[in-house]
């Protein structure tokens, strides 16, 4: 297309400057009489009406034919734009039979120039630049911020939110402007990355998060298990009660299913935007995203050990959980070859018959026995909640985060947070004829 363009251009600059030296060669010519003996006229003589009528046809067949060649030259210029299709996005790259998918990572970023920290751990663990192209989203306008992402050069696509205007919001809701429009961003993102871009599954990210070392391996592996079990809708590599000593470090393989929607770096398929964007929120997101018109009783994936942490304490949340939760999370640091295992147990029948069967045939005991118990070479055992408040004291008294969405404990299923206290397995269950999450619990 440059190509073809440059040759018009240069076809046009030809034609105007052959235009001017024949108009000078003309002007400049010795004047002839229109006689048999073709005498030449003297110098300084007046041109006859003849001669100046004669010169005259002359310049205008001339310029006849030059106009004749610049309309040839428009018309191929017409003719090659028709022919060469708009510019748009580079397509995704689609991988052929037997290689690896695809998986773009989507950073949602805005004025934190500390998304260099977020990038430079994800381009240093990242297996390959093909396989899992990084696609930086930016909100806000922040200069400092787009220069740093710049930096990067080709490592990373660069997009911008083209709309930065205030959102109109209830005037009870002034204060949760940031969060309006954080919602906005991430709809016109996810939008880029399905729509425009046509990739058939993303890892979502923000700019305050630093990654594992095995965050990619996780989220290859986890991926057939979203394509192939309708019952899950995404997989996340945090874990919300993942504080160090609330964890088994030296277990980071165990994966568990959730009914909580975790977020903070996580997977999900073009088809669950194909369902979610008509009604995406205007704001709050991922509280939506807990509620049950949106889980409709589906599991997300998620690890003993956290792929992610987050340091970004100052934000629209305005460091909520902060200090007392997030900066503790356990980041996992040892490298696990999730490709290499076989993960079919998370599967919703193998996965509630394994894991139902360890939870409720663990001995119940009472947290006073717990907290006395050294804990060592001792199995897992049970402490029971019957209802919210003592679900809430108990999740307080463990170092649990003990508040509720849409009636769901942070990193439940079926009701049951698994942790560890004192270095012993606990499970934080309801009765075993458990019915369901009951959403006035919030």
């Amino acid at each position: 297309m440059l190509k073809k363009s440059s040759l018009a251009l240069l076809g046009a600059a030809l034609f105007l400057a052959w235009n001017g030296l024949l108009l000078l060669f003309l002007w400049s010519r010795p004047a002839t009489l229109p006689s048999a003996q073709n005498a030449q006229i003297p110098p300084g003589s007046r041109l006859l009406p003849a001669q100046l009528l004669q010169l005259a046809q002359d310049a205008e067949a001339e310029l006849r034919l030059q106009r004749d060649l610049l309309l040839q030259i428009q018309q191929l210029g017409r003719l090659q734009r028709r022919r060469t299709p708009p510019k748009t996005p580079k397509p995704p790259q689609v991988p052929t039979a037997g290689e690896a998918p695809v998986i773009p990572v989507l950073v949602l970023a805005c004025d934190r120039s500390s998304v260099r920290r977020c990038l430079d751990k994800i381009l240093r663990y990242r297996p390959s630049a093909r396989r899992f192209p990084v696609i930086v989203s930016q909100d806000c306008g922040h200069a400092e911020t787009a220069a740093v992402i710049a930096s990067y050069g080709q490592a990373v696509a660069h997009i911008r939110q083209p709309d930065l205007s205030d959102v109109a919001v209830p005037p009870e809701h002034r204060k949760f402007q940031g969060y309006y429009k954080i919602s906005r961003h991430y709809r016109w993102a996810l939008g880029q990355v399905f729509r425009t871009f046509r990739y058939r599954a993303a890892i979502v990210v923000e700019d305050d998060l630093e990654v594992a070392p095995d965050f990619f391996e996780y989220f290859q592996a986890v991926l057939p298990l979203l394509e192939e079990d309708p019952t899950l809708w995404c997989a996340s590599a945090w874990n919300d009660n993942g504080k160090e000593g609330l964890v088994d470090a030296g277990r980071a393989e165990l994966l568990y299913r959730t009914d909580f929607f975790p977020g903070l770096g996580w997977l999900l398929l073009a088809e669950l935007w194909d369902e979610l964007e008509p009604k995406w929120p205007p704001a709050f997101w991922d509280d939506w995203m807990r509620q049950p018109e949106q889980r409709r009783g589906r599991a997300c994936v998620r690890p003993e050990v956290s792929r992610t942490m987050t340091f970004g304490r100052k934000g629209v949340s305005h460091g909520q959980f902060f200090d007392q939760y997030l900066k503790f999370i356990k980041l996992n640091d040892r490298f696990v070859p999730f490709t290499q295992m076989d993960l079919s147990y998370l599967k919703k029948d193998e996965y509630e018959r394994l894991f139902l069967h360890q939870v409720y045939s663990a001995p119940e005991i009472q947290l006073e026995e717990l907290q006395k118990d050294p804990g060592r070479d001792s199995g897992p055992v049970r402490l029971q909640y019957r209802g919210r408040d003592s679900f809430k004291a108990l999740a307080k008294a463990l170092g649990l985060m003990d508040d509720l969405k849409s009636g769901v404990p942070r990193g439940s299923y079926r009701g049951v947070v698994s942790l560890v206290c004192r270095g012993r397995r606990v499970f934080l269950a309801p009765p075993s004829d458990w019915t369901g999450y009951d959403p006035s619990w919030s």
